[in-house]
């Protein structure tokens, strides 16, 4: 699979984009199906795409950005070349694509820098054996008594009797 080929139901996969334009063509790309058309690309979800300067990270920056924003692992990433990159980027992830596959066609005023993966969660785990873990192995919930309910809702009618009743009679 090449770089720019997305497969089927793909995820954790994060593409970095230099781009080689004036800042208010970057700009225009933030607006809906924009990036879709300099990607060669319909139905990009831009949720999934961050189109930003490389300045406005300031000290954080790329690498920064995506070990601790993006949750992409040290060892994928090279510092050096990363803070070397200036202007504007386009980070777009897998989720873009809305689990379809796709052939990015970019413009030419995009350049690929990395394909990277980011960091899953460890779902697995091992059976806890304590016994509280156990089925029913908490304490049984007794039945409850309704009957102190009963009286008081009884007690409640009759008291709206009454008041209905000597309102009434008030009335006549």
């Amino acid at each position: 699979m090449s770089d720019l080929t997305v497969a089927p139901h793909e995820r954790g996969v994060i593409r970095l984009f230099a781009m080689d334009m004036r800042p208010e063509e970057a700009k225009f790309l933030r607006e809906p199906g924009a990036a879709d058309q300099i990607l060669g690309v319909d139905g990009l979800d831009p949720d999934h795409i961050d189109i930003f300067p490389v300045s406005d990270l300031e000290d954080l920056g790329l690498y920064g950005y995506l070990t601790e924003g993006c949750g992409v692992s040290a060892d994928q990433l090279d510092r050096d070349a990363l803070a070397a990159i200036e202007g504007w980027v386009m980070i777009l992830r897998s989720a873009a694509f809305k689990e379809r596959p796709a052939t990015l066609k970019p413009d030419s005023r995009l350049h690929l820098i990395g394909l990277f993966a980011e960091e899953a969660t460890n779902w697995t785990g091992e059976a806890i054996e304590t016994e509280s873990a156990k089925p029913f192995s908490g304490p049984q919930a007794t039945p409850t008594n309704d009957q102190p309910r009963r009286i008081g809702s009884a007690i409640l009618a009759l008291v709206a009797l009454l008041v209905l009743g000597g309102i009434i009679w008030l009335i006549l």
